[in-house]
């Protein structure tokens, strides 16, 4: 409730949007924005096919949207929404090295996707673009991304990092570091069996593009929610600015907040200022308000399914066979 609280403002005056709401875009709106999460979870569920693993879109869709709720609503929500990811993946089927390798698959591409969209959107208006000085920190971004992307992907770059961090470690506490450096390769090793195709990582990239697109999507309909035109040439650049400035705190140019980044931009853009405010609202009520609330209730349908014991804890076997494992029970091969 103290965190929800941060957030309340942005309710104010909801009251006076209804009460000239064209509500027949607001069905549309909720749609591309479902679309959203589904792709996400799309994302999720071709990586763990990279291991072998087979979820259900279903449960991966729960726990997309749970996983945002717990971030959006929780302190610390981001390191609770990993270890909720992290133990759900291994229920489903995948080792340690899977899971993790899946969650931190997710936030590259889920990073890398949206530094394309928001240079696509920056290609679409670049002179208002340059004046708002975001052309440095688009490209710098966008440029980034694509380093961290090279580097999740290649093995060599991997093994030149992590070589490095542990010559570092040695220099700093003077200690050896044998079985770290074991650990280490050993976890490098099972992680190079992960390396998805060209083919299937175009296709997670794309829904990975799909993913911010549709939500995008999401925040042009608020504008015909609101009875406003939709300012169709800085939509893409704002909504990726604005979405850098929440997923990337160490963005230089300072962005700002999500809903001041959208407003400001728009507005520059030679938007409405009330129109575009209340454009705004619309879209916070769908994608984090409404959001929260359909994400809490997915955990809670996911953690009822648990104690039902629809889904039995499954863990790989030594030869690699996945058997399942009864709540207290030993594995039974």
């Amino acid at each position: 409730m103290w965190v929800l609280r941060s957030h309340t403002d942005e309710l104010s005056g909801i009251d006076s949007i209804f009460d000239r709401m064209r509500w027949g875009w607001l069905a549309p709106a909720v749609a591309v924005e479902a679309v959203s999460f589904l792709s996400l979870a799309i994302v999720q569920r071709r990586l763990l096919a990279t291991g072998g693993v087979r979820a259900g879109l279903g449960t991966l869709c729960a726990l997309t949207l749970a996983s945002q709720a717990m971030i959006n609503s929780v302190p610390g929500g981001g390191a609770v929404a990993t270890v909720y990811g992290f133990r759900w993946f291994r229920r489903l089927g995948a080792n340690d090295s899977l899971a993790a390798w899946s969650l931190v698959a997710t936030v590259v591409i889920g990073v890398v996707s949206l530094a394309f969209v928001a240079a696509a959107g920056l290609g679409i208006a670049t002179s208002d673009g340059a004046s708002l000085d975001l052309v440095p920190v688009i490209v710098g971004v966008f440029l980034s991304a694509l380093g961290i992307g090279a580097l999740f992907l290649y093995h060599r770059p991997q093994r030149a990092v992590a070589s490095w961090v542990l010559r570092a470690s040695r220099r700093v506490t003077r200690r050896p570091l044998a079985r770290a450096e074991t650990r280490l390769a050993r976890v490098l090793a099972q992680v190079a069996g992960f390396r998805p195709s060209r083919r299937a990582l175009g296709a997670m990239l794309a829904w990975g593009v799909a993913n911010w697109v549709f939500d995008c999507a999401c925040f042009a309909f608020s504008f015909l929610a609101v009875g406003a035109g939709i300012p169709w040439k800085g939509l893409l650049l704002a909504y990726g600015a604005g979405q850098l400035a929440a997923n990337l705190p160490i963005t230089p140019g300072g962005l700002g907040v999500v809903e001041g980044s959208l407003t400001i931009a728009l507005v520059a853009f030679g938007g409405n200022r009330v129109s575009t405010v209340e454009a705004v609202l619309i879209y916070r009520l769908i994608s984090f308000w409404a959001q929260l609330v359909v994400g809490w209730a997915g955990a809670g349908w996911l953690a009822w399914g648990v104690r039902s014991g629809r889904w039995r804890r499954r863990v790989f076997a030594p030869v690699g066979e996945v058997v399942a494992v009864a709540p207290g029970q030993g594995a039974v091969r």
